[in-house]
Formats: C-alpha cells, sequence, structure tokens
C-alpha cells in the first residue's frame, strides 16, 4: 500500500442554497473528508467511502475541483 503522502487525492463541489458541500477523496484507501462551508462557518466530517463513490458523487452532481478551493476552506483562508 502506497504511503498516505503518495496518494494523489480527488477534490469534488457541490453548489447548495444554504452552502457549499467540499469532499476530498483518497481513492486507495476509499477514505476522505467533507467539508460543510456555510454562513455559520466550516464543519468537517471524515468519511469512508465504498468503491461506488465516484458513481455516487457524478449521480448526485458533484463536480471535480482543484485541491487549492478544498485546501484554503479547510485552512480558514477563504
Amino acid at each position: 500500500m502506497p504511503k498516505e503522502n503518495n496518494i494523489v487525492h480527488q477534490y469534488f463541489k457541490k453548489e447548495l442554497p444554504d452552502g457549499k458541500l467540499l469532499v476530498k477523496v483518497n481513492p486507495l484507501q476509499l477514505k476522505g473528508l467533507e467539508l460543510w462551508i456555510s454562513s455559520r462557518g466550516i464543519e468537517t466530517r471524515e468519511l469512508d467511502f465504498d468503491t461506488e463513490i465516484f458513481d455516487d458523487l457524478k449521480a448526485d452532481g458533484f463536480a471535480e475541483v482543484s485541491p487549492m478551493e478544498f485546501n484554503l476552506y479547510l485552512s480558514g483562508l477563504v
């Protein structure tokens, strides 16, 4: 299994009326992190995925985004 720092994560975003939902996916370990960004702030949640995660994200209307956007929100710079 590759080391964590050798894994290329994938990032997705969905705009909702009351905020943004961003998801970071580790495609090898099928784990991730969800950011919910709303007027109340940022909430995070660790997630475990199944092998259908990419189909599920597409079906739910998520679009692929750059790691920069996700990490700017995660670090509190945006």
